[in-house]
């Protein structure tokens, strides 16, 4: 009896672990930053609005009085207040003269939600931030910049989202699986063998739909820069080459640019080069 006991709570406490894991995975740490636009050297304005789901979010609004705008996305466990790639992608897409909306995604920043759906609700709230777009300002036009979990949102947009004429995504997850497991390494420490105990956990506290970018490669048909470096540990070049090849059958307005630099890192490796490449794409194609 005690050994049937030992057991019951051994395995008790395992599969309470791979829970909690599961449940940390789902609820980031909320990133909230000092910086501001202002500090850029642009004027600014904090704003609100409703993901289509009814979540408060909320965001950073630039009026340089274009009616041409981008939407800058942050990634999974960031916000808009990131300063690795955030901060330089604000000021670069500023400085070319655009108007620029970002806003933190639902459970990270000061947006509210508890749990991330890492690129399925996510939808939602990019199309709660056009609506608000639309209704407020003079945008006529709307580009998408998205890095991870942003670039899937980006994907998914330029796809099944009519308002958004162009979109560029940098280091987009392709299997929301393989990117998982190597999150868990990358975010927990943990070996990836454990995925798929632990991913039965993370949908049942998020309630998350799986999203499969190689899915779009057989349907987005919109001007899309793809961004991806050779040293990512999250998202692989050959993954990010066959979504590539596969839209490129049905999208000869698809480009994609490979460097050697690690997860969302091409803006910090290659900053002016970024720059020159994402400024030509948003002046053809915006």
């Amino acid at each position: 009896m005690i050994w049937t006991w030992t057991i019951l709570l051994f395995l008790t406490i395992i599969f309470g672990f791979f829970a909690f894991v599961g449940y940390k995975m789902v609820t980031p740490p909320r990133r909230v930053g000092k910086w501001t636009p202002k500090d850029l050297g642009f004027d600014y304005e904090k704003v609100e609005f409703k993901s289509r789901d009814g979540i408060t979010l909320r965001g950073w609004w630039i009026d340089q009085g274009k009616d041409e705008t981008v939407i800058v996305l942050h990634g999974y466990t960031a916000s808009k207040w990131n300063e690795v790639y955030m901060k330089p992608a604000i000021e670069i897409v500023a400085n070319l003269g655009y108007n620029v909306l970002t806003f933190d995604f639902r459970a990270h920043g000061e947006s509210e939600g508890s749990k991330t759906t890492i690129g399925d609700k996510e939808i939602l709230d990019l199309s709660g931030a056009i609506d608000w777009l639309l209704s407020n300002t003079n945008t006529k036009k709307i580009a998408l910049i998205g890095f991870s979990m942003g670039a899937m949102v980006t994907i998914r947009a330029l796809a099944e989202d009519e308002r958004v004429c162009c979109g560029i995504a940098d280091s987009p997850p392709i299997y929301i699986d393989k990117t998982g497991a190597r999150g868990l390494k990358y975010f927990a420490n943990l070996p990836e063998f454990l995925y798929p105990i632990i991913k039965p956990f993370t949908k049942m506290f998020s309630g998350a739909k799986e999203v499969n970018i190689i899915d779009y490669a057989d349907k987005v048909r919109k001007p899309l820069l793809i961004i991806a470096g050779g040293n990512d540990p999250l998202v692989k070049v050959e993954e990010v080459e066959e979504f590539y090849k596969r839209n490129k059958t049905i999208n000869p307005r698809i480009e994609v640019w490979i460097t050697d630099a690690a997860h969302v890192r091409t803006i910090v490796k290659y900053k002016e080069e970024w720059k020159r490449k994402v400024g030509e794409f948003l002046r053809a194609n915006l």
